[in-house]
């Protein structure tokens, strides 16, 4: 007796799908193979005085050199709100600062990307710009899978804790 039709397009789907699985996995191999992590290195928090300059340090690990596609967004997230903002922008050797009013004219690249340092200074600090800092580093084909974040604090200068230099040095070793 003979196998009804059906059971033929069973019998070849069946064939099929035993070298469709490991052709899938392979281009999808290929396809992610150029493309990596980067990770992205910020203190958790920063204590600066009022009016005077913070930095506020980032650095980044990347398999791929650095070059003119390397990019770095800065955003702030004011203290007690969701939203996000950016204001400063990074690529080809050129900053590219915001006008929003807290930083206009007080946003200055301290990095360097051949060192993988995408740091900023910002000059005259002030209270109102506490809250939450975020640093996005592209390197492609390297992508970011977490940017990294800093909790800034600006007080006033008798508020600051004094430690002696090797304990701060100590500190921000540990950090990086």
């Amino acid at each position: 007796m003979a196998a009804p039709a059906g059971a033929g397009a069973v019998i070849a789907a069946a064939e099929r799908g035993r070298w469709l699985w490991p052709v899938l996995a392979a281009a999808l191999g290929l396809w992610t193979a150029g493309v990596s992590a980067l990770e992205v290195y910020t203190p958790k928090e920063i204590y600066v005085a009022n009016g005077t300059q913070g930095k506020l340090m980032c650095t980044f690990k990347s398999v791929n050199t650095t070059s003119k596609l390397t990019s770095v967004t800065w955003s702030f997230q004011p203290e007690g709100t969701d939203t996000t903002m950016s204001f400063f922008y990074y690529s080809q050797g050129q900053g590219f600062p915001g006008d929003d009013p807290p930083f206009k004219n007080r946003i200055r690249w301290a990095g360097d990307l051949s060192k993988k340092d995408a740091s900023i200074n910002i000059e005259n600090m002030q209270s109102i710009h506490n809250g939450t800092y975020i640093c996005d580093v592209k390197n492609p084909p390297d992508i970011v899978t977490k940017p990294g974040h800093i909790q800034l604090y600006v007080v006033e200068k008798e508020a600051l804790p004094m430690f002696p230099v090797w304990v701060v040095v100590g500190i921000v070793s540990a950090v990086v």
